[in-house]
């Protein structure tokens, strides 16, 4: 490490909040599937920004195109009507069985208002006492107090209590445990197809359609947190698609305008009427500049053919990694994913092999202490795929038994 990006950590440790355990290393600059710290060094990006930035960093068209809407207009709040909101919001409608979109800033409060929505549809549309919201053991919905309480990790609400009531958590994969939970007052359950920050873990195809009818029969609706996986992450343009689901409501955000805070909330024309002027509403949501970023993503996925891209390529990538588990028998516990969002289960605590691989100039995640969480840009190319595996094997094999 230099004594400029020494400095720069220093003066961080200093002056910013201590929120994250950052990774040792100063970012400078990035390129579409590079990072380059102050002194120079390149780095493979296998994390994307955690799953943001699935088109590659800084790619010119999207940048042209919020220079050129930065010069037009950058807000006007959300009391006039914005063409480039309805522009986005019809090509994101396109490419789901939703109808109706609201935009916000984060995936947290996209989830927030999916849980609001729910609830007001239950109540005023339905003339329902359901309030209640199921999610499962081991998920991730956000950082806020609604959505940190929807979140089934107790470790991360440790200190925050007490959370707001009417939330229920329930283990995955376990329908018996649903059936138990779901009562007259509940008003939706929330999934994540994938579970990301629990470890790359997707839900079992049988569960799914177990839960689907059960909700149907209890008519509960049913929200999907498409938060990390969605935008062609998964080898299809929204994780449920591989289900063959039909959300009453789902949700999107990191991926969605290319690296800038944007969220959205999707429903159903139904459901959708659970809104009114008024009973929800963001300030920044949906501004022009957000949203001339986010159809140009929309353009790169749709020309670049990257949802397609991201199946193949997950697909080679889940086969090299998994040979890996017969090279070094007893380290690697499970390879899992779809489409570029892979977790590579250690058989030990994972920080001494997820820093090598930072040494080596590789970047990605560790979640869970253990579970090596590749969500690469979409863009990555096969060769870099090859080279860290290549640099894992080399890692492993200097781990002793």
């Amino acid at each position: 490490m230099s004594t400029t990006e020494a400095a720069v950590i220093e003066q961080e440790s200093r002056l910013i909040m201590n929120t994250y355990a950052r990774y040792p290393i100063v970012i400078d600059r990035a390129k579409d599937a590079r990072l380059y710290d102050l002194d120079g060094k390149e780095y493979v990006d296998l994390l994307a920004g955690i799953a943001v930035v699935n088109v590659g960093h800084c790619r010119e068209e999207i940048a042209q195109a919020i220079a050129d809407q930065a010069r037009a207009m950058v807000h006007v709040s959300n009391l006039f009507y914005q063409k480039k909101q309805v522009e986005l919001a019809e090509r994101l409608l396109e490419t789901c069985q939703a109808d109706k979109v609201f935009f916000c800033n984060s995936g947290a409060e996209a989830n927030e208002a999916a849980i609001k929505l729910a609830r007001r549809y239950m109540r005023d549309v339905k003339g329902r006492d359901a309030y209640e919201i199921i999610s499962l053991e081991n998920s991730f919905h956000g950082r806020t107090m609604g959505t940190l309480a929807a979140t089934g990790q107790c470790g991360l609400r440790r200190g925050f209590e007490p959370l707001p009531g009417g939330f229920k958590n329930v283990p995955a994969n376990d329908i018996c445990a649903m059936r138990e939970a779901v009562d007259e007052h509940t008003a939706a359950v929330i999934i994540e197809m994938v579970q990301g920050e629990g470890g790359v873990l997707p839900l079992d195809a049988a569960y799914v359609n177990d839960l689907m009818a059960l909700l149907k029969d209890r008519d509960v609706l049913l929200i999907v947190d498409e938060i990390q996986t969605g935008l062609g992450r998964t080898g299809a343009f929204w994780a449920h698609e591989h289900f063959n689901l039909k959300p009453d409501i789902f949700t999107c955000a990191k991926a969605l305008a290319g690296g800038l805070p944007m969220g959205a909330m999707l429903a159903t024309e139904e459901v959708a009427r659970g809104f009114t002027p008024g009973a929800h509403a963001t300030t920044f949501g949906g501004g022009p500049v957000l949203c001339a970023a986010a159809l140009k993503v929309l353009d790169i996925i749709r020309d670049e053919n990257l949802v397609e891209r991201s199946r193949k390529l997950g697909e080679s990538t889940l086969a090299m990694l998994k040979e890996l588990i017969l090279i070094h028998p007893g380290k690697i516990r499970h390879v899992r994913g779809m489409g570029l969002m892979i977790g590579v289960e250690l058989s030990f605590p994972g920080q001494e092999v997820h820093r090598a691989l930072l040494d080596k100039g590789f970047v990605c995640n560790l979640a869970q202490g253990r579970i090596l969480r590749l969500v690469p840009p979409l863009i990555i190319e096969q060769a870099d795929i090859e080279a860290f595996v290549a640099a894992l094997n080399e890692v492993l094999a200097a781990v002793e038994d």
